[in-house]
């Protein structure tokens, strides 16, 4: 085998009450990276397409992340690398986190004996730290692995996964605005109240037990989050709004994708997944806001393969 491509798909990170160590992967939309093993060590990148990017490796997130990898595996060989964006820059659902898992998810189809996967979410986010100026790996876990992914712990480094409920189903809106990632961590404070973490950390463990026991009320009444949403929230135009719209749509719980600008409704079913989409739209269209929309089953599949 010379040459591989790989899709890694658009995730949902922090999912309100998990900040940093809770996300879910999407179907559908998501990065590709063609790699060429090559003599000569380290990633040598050649094309890049729907993004204007650094074709610097040292400087790409996909560039960072491989080499690391091939630095840790002591490779006598590299790669050159093509880059495909389907996730826009900016946008709150993993684009960087997408192109880190795809180059390790990669690499490691070439090696004899495979790295696991949590081993590639850890070179994956050795990339992220690029784009967001710290290592977290609540995007580029679920990009490697598919489905929820809790990260109980960054030292030692673990990755949890947890079981999807078949019904659920997210509704994705993203306007068209750029929120820096680095920007975004800015703005959060760097201490909370300690009655706000109990209450976070209560959330979060509902969350998790929801989604092990399918309980869908669970889900809805732990989907909260009190310690980032009141600070980031400024940033997304119409943001209350489309929560209020969105919550009397039915939605389970309403979020900040990650650090933004895109925001997630969780659903129970396709057809109320919809139907949030169309009130969020007909929201927006009311506004000098644009927005693009996606209606996602929560995918069960992280990267993988593609055929050629």
């Amino acid at each position: 085998m010379e040459c591989i491509r790989v899709f890694s798909p658009a995730t949902v990170a922090n999912v309100n009450c998990g900040f940093d160590v809770l996300g879910f992967a999407l179907e559908g939309i998501g990065d590709e990276i063609f790699l060429r093993k090559v003599p000569q060590k380290g990633i040598s990148i050649t094309k890049i397409t729907g993004a204007d990017l650094p074709m610097e490796a040292s400087k790409n997130v996909a560039g960072v992340a491989g080499m690391a990898m091939l630095e840790f595996l002591n490779a006598d060989f590299g790669f050159e690398i093509e880059i495909k964006k389907g996730i826009p820059i900016g946008s709150g659902i993993g684009g960087s986190a997408a192109s880190a898992a795809a180059i390790v998810f990669g690499i490691n189809q070439f090696l004899d004996k495979p790295l696991s996967l949590q081993q590639l979410a850890y070179f994956g986010m050795k990339g992220e730290a690029i784009a967001s100026g710290n290592e977290h790996a609540d995007n580029v876990a679920p990009a490697i692995f598919g489905g929820f992914t809790l990260i109980p712990g960054y030292d030692p480094f673990e990755v949890v996964s947890l079981p999807v409920p078949d019904d659920l189903f997210v509704t994705i809106i993203h306007p068209h605005i750029e929120i820096n990632t680095k920007d975004s961590r800015a703005a959060l404070p760097k201490m909370v109240p300690l009655q706000d973490a109990i209450k976070q950390s209560g959330n979060l463990a509902g969350l998790i037990s929801g989604l092990y026991t399918s309980n869908y009320e669970l889900i809805k009444r732990s989907l909260i989050d009190v310690l980032i949403e009141p600070h980031r929230k400024p940033l997304i135009p119409l943001f209350d709004n489309a929560k209020k719209v969105a919550l009397e749509a039915k939605a389970l719980g309403f979020g900040i994708g990650g650090s933004g600008p895109s925001m997630f409704a969780l659903s129970k079913g396709e057809k109320t997944a919809t139907s949030i989409e169309a009130a969020l739209i007909d929201l927006y269209c009311k506004s000098d806001n644009k927005i693009d929309t996606i209606v996602s089953k929560l995918s069960k599949t992280g990267s993988k393969i593609l055929n050629e």
